[in-house]
């Protein structure tokens, strides 16, 4: 069976159990801090076994695109060079939400695997959990009764809490597990060791495929275990370690899910996969990473400096880098491989197709950026080697390859691999001490002490009153308390609330909470999976009494003229660009917004002004907000409802519509397009390639933005006498000084001819080496460079400092003929920034030539003495 077959072949086995099959979640997670990247398939079901949600559907079933890059369910060292490991990966599962348990999911997971997969009886081994004493409990003798109705004893094992009880995290919902393994070996190595001595030993033959979770404990904060009102079953399976079963294969990257992809880069490269170790790495690691970056981009999370987005430009650096030292790229290569990983998964995964462009145009231009801090960081470090060779030393700083790291993203590997080539190594115990500094900086900023929620009304969910009021009477149903960077914060549950929490880049609500009298500050409200947070900096002093809850009119009503308008503006950027225009991002807040756009080029002044113009214009036509909840989603898009990708969508979803203008949204809206006012576009700008964005401005913001411009122009217009025609006089003008610079210029030429003529007069000799260390009257940088430049070509053996004062504050030049660069190892850069510490102040530069400034003018005849101390 091919990948597709065996992916068809599980969804239609749970259907025929009743399940009904959802999409997969988006691969980049919204409204959850605790995770960054969906880890695992359960993630999207967490609200339900948190208890914040009803279930839907009693059983379902899915495969889920998963990344493990991060946290605790890190793998990407292993990634390649084993045969099993990946980045992104898919996960097949099925889920009981209170309704079948142990029995079922294990009978289920055998007709599956041995009935209609095939896989043999003798070749399978269970793990059933040991019990705990810590936790006090006993084996799961349930699960092991279930597994030797299938199996035999010596293939049902006893499992350690470590391998066979599975936590959501340090608290919340838990249970035992049932793994389900699988020997791949052949016959004869099966003869000599039993395959039940490799289970969870880490072997790559004798692999786990399959865990069922059967979740029926909630961890406390103390530690404690209780037992939950209803059981769920959570199970996943590694859909490329299937194939790698069922396709009798010994590694996932042998199987047609990495093959097609691995064969178009062996073409790519000219190498053929299987000849050579290093090179067989490297390819699979490429195949791998492409998946991870191209659905992350898929899903909406562009490569960045920050959080996820830095995650997927580590992995894609890494990919590159695999690529520049063993297959030989010295130029973008990647985005080639996008195309057959659309034809391997798109009929899965439609996004791929839909997306396939922008895909290919952020990697292809990450690419090409790794590539020239490559260039830029083997640079930097042929620097280094110069320097260490010079001292006599064999070993590099560790802080100086930590540097190579963390400011120019240059990887200690390809570090090490270039020092041992030169015969020198690195302080690999430095570099692992600055690199712990940093992750200490991290999680000191990051670290928070949660405590359990202390209940006091049982609610199934949180009703969401802020559509139609901004005030109403709730009461606390749960509460915790937050510690953070030693400060307290309280999170407060509502059983209905009119605060708006944070989502859908919309920012949460603020406002207080008041009882007789006393008023609780609500200073943000944020979303945590489905559950509305309400953010406070202290805790009512009864937290079981009846509130009376207000959000910030005048913040929600700004908040809510920006949302508005970037629907407008969504609709208006397609009516001028093209209906290829794709929103990928977007930030309303009560100040300005900000809307990103899938666009392939820059947006000319004359089609903002289109834009601007059409937006203001269906302000003016005062449309009025049609809302309808619980649309079903198909009928949504039926309506032309506009859907983000990387947005997971429930099945019944809400739709505004303003106009033509038709979005699937949960955010809050003006009631008519009359209240935003005046819309202005204060920057359009690329933040990534395909991808731009636009800033902009509503209401009381933009009306203070068109006076003080109205009043800017009108000073101008008085400097100009009130001429008609300010746009001539400034051309006028700009002409008149452009004239005046030439002239200057001249006469500055004219001054530095004499200046070098009087220099040329002022040699001495130190050792061999003409110095000209003088205070000079030249006050344009420019002029003494050039100066520099041209004794540099008139002087042999030159060693020039040049002091003067610029602008009323000190500066310093120095220039060095290249043979003493060479050859007394003179290097400009160095000796100015010692030089220039006379002067209060740094600089830099290269080895032949530097400049520094500084704040002390009394300074600069003491750094021209120091400057040319250098020369002895």
């Amino acid at each position: 069976m091919n990948s597709k077959a065996i992916r068809k072949a599980f969804l239609d086995f749970f259907i025929s159990k009743q399940h009904a099959i959802v999409d997969s979640a988006p691969m980049v997670v919204k409204n959850d801090p605790t995770l960054m990247f969906t880890n695992a398939g359960m993630n999207q079901f967490k609200d339900i076994f948190l208890g914040n949600q009803p279930a839907q559907s009693a059983r379902v079933a899915d495969t889920q695109k998963c990344l493990r890059v991060s946290g605790k369910h890190n793998d990407l060292e292993e990634v390649g060079h084993d045969t099993y490991h990946h980045t992104m990966f898919e996960m097949l599962g099925n889920w009981s939400f209170g309704d079948y348990f142990k029995e079922e999911a294990i009978n289920w997971a055998w007709e599956f695997l041995h009935d209609k997969m095939g896989i043999h009886a003798d070749r399978m081994y269970a793990t059933v959990f040991e019990g705990s004493e810590d936790d006090k409990l006993a084996l799961d003798e349930e699960a092991k009764h279930f597994w030797l109705q299938h199996l035999p004893a010596h293939h049902v094992l006893n499992g350690s809490k470590k391998d066979n009880f599975w936590e959501m995290g340090e608290t919340g919902p838990c249970g035992p597990c049932s793994e389900i393994h699988v020997d791949l070996r052949d016959d004869d190595e099966r003869a000599k060791i039993p395959g039940a001595e490799l289970v969870n030993q880490d072997h790559p033959l004798v692999i786990e495929i399959w865990n069922l979770v059967f979740i029926q404990f909630n961890r406390k904060a103390d530690g404690r275990l209780e037992e939950l009102p209803a059981m769920h079953v959570d199970t996943g399976m590694g859909f490329e370690r299937l194939c790698m079963v069922l396709q009798n294969k010994k590694s996932n990257y042998d199987t047609d899910v990495f093959q097609t992809i691995i064969g178009k880069l062996a073409g790519l490269c000219g190498k053929k996969y299987g000849e050579n170790e290093k090179d067989d790495i490297a390819m699979r690691v490429i195949a791998d990473h492409l998946r991870a970056i191209a659905f992350a981009i898929a899903d909406g999370q562009l490569p960045s400096n920050n959080k996820a987005g830095y995650v997927i430009r580590r992995i894609l650096r890494r990919a590159v880098r695999y690529g520049y030292t063993f297959l030989n790229f010295r130029e973008a290569f990647i985005y080639r491989l996008v195309e057959t990983l659309k034809e391997n998964m798109g009929d899965a995964f439609p996004e791929l197709q839909a997306q396939q462009e922008l895909i290919e145009k952020v990697i292809k231009e990450e690419e090409e950026s790794f590539l020239r801090t490559l260039e830029t960081g083997i640079r930097l470090l042929d620097e280094v080697m110069v320097k260490a060779k010079k001292e006599n030393v064999s070993e590099v700083a560790g802080k100086s390859a930590f540097e190579l790291y963390d400011t120019f993203g240059f990887p200690l590997d390809l570090t090490e691999l270039i020092l041992r080539e030169n015969g020198l190594t690195v302080n690999r115990a430095e570099f692992d001490s600055e690199m712990k500094k940093q992750k200490d900086r991290s999680r000191n900023a990051a670290a928070q002490e949660t405590s359990d929620w202390v209940e006091l009304k049982k609610i199934d969910e949180v009703k969401f009153l802020g559509y139609t009021t901004l005030e109403a009477d709730i009461q606390i149903a749960r509460y915790r308390q937050v510690k953070q960077k030693d400060k307290q914060f309280f999170h407060l549950v509502f059983d209905q609330t009119p605060f708006y929490g944070e989502s859908g880049g919309q920012v949460g609500d603020t406002g207080y909470i008041e009882f007789n009298g006393v008023k609780t500050s609500i200073v943000d409200t944020q979303k945590e999976n489905n559950l509305i947070v309400h953010i406070a900096k202290e805790l009512p002093a009864d937290p079981s009494a009846t509130f009376r809850a207000v959000v910030s009119n005048q913040k929600r009503k700004l908040t809510a003229n920006n949302h508005t308008a970037t629907h407008l503006l969504d609709q208006a950027l397609r009516e001028v660009l093209g209906t290829h225009v794709e929103q990928k991002g977007s930030l309303v807040n009560a100040d300005y917004l900000r809307f990103d756009f899938a666009h392939f080029q820059k947006v000319s002044k004359e089609e903002l002004d289109q834009i601007q113009a059409r937006v203001n214009e269906l302000i003016r036509q005062n449309f009025q907000q049609e809302e309808k909840h619980d649309v079903p989603f198909a009928e949504a898009q039926e309506m032309g409802a506009i859907a983000l990708f990387g947005e997971k969508y429930s099945d019944k979803v809400r739709v505004i519509k303003f106009g033509d203008s038709v979005e699937l949204c949960g955010g809050t809206h003006v009631p008519a397009t009359g209240q935003i006012g005046y819309f202005v576009i204060t920057s359009e700008s690329a933040i990534s390639a395909g991808v731009r964005r636009i800033e902009a401005i509503t209401a009381d913001k933009a009306e203070a933005f068109i006076t003080k411009n109205m009043d800017e122009l009108h000073e101008v217009r008085g400097l100009f006498s009130n001429t008609k025609n300010l746009k001539k006089s400034v051309e006028d003008l700009q002409d008149e000084n452009a004239k005046l610079k030439k002239q200057l210029e001249a006469f500055e030429k004219q001054a530095a001819a004499g200046v070098k003529d009087e220099l040329k007069k002022k040699i001495t000799e130190i050792d061999g080496v003409n110095v000209i260390a003088e205070k000079v009257a030249l006050d344009s940088p420019q002029a003494i460079k050039d100066l520099a430049f041209q004794l540099k070509g008139e002087v042999d053996n030159l060693f020039l400092v040049l002091g003067a004062e610029i602008g009323g504050k000190p500066s310093l030049s120095i220039m060095i003929a290249d043979n003493l660069v060479k050859e007394k190892g003179l290097n400009a850069g160095q000796i100015v920034r010692e030089a220039a510490k006379e002067m209060k102040g740094g600089g830099g530069g290269q080895p032949f030539y530097a400049t520094a400034g500084g704040k002390d003018v009394a300074g600069i005849e003491a750094a021209i003495a120091k400057a040319k101390s250098f020369v002895g």
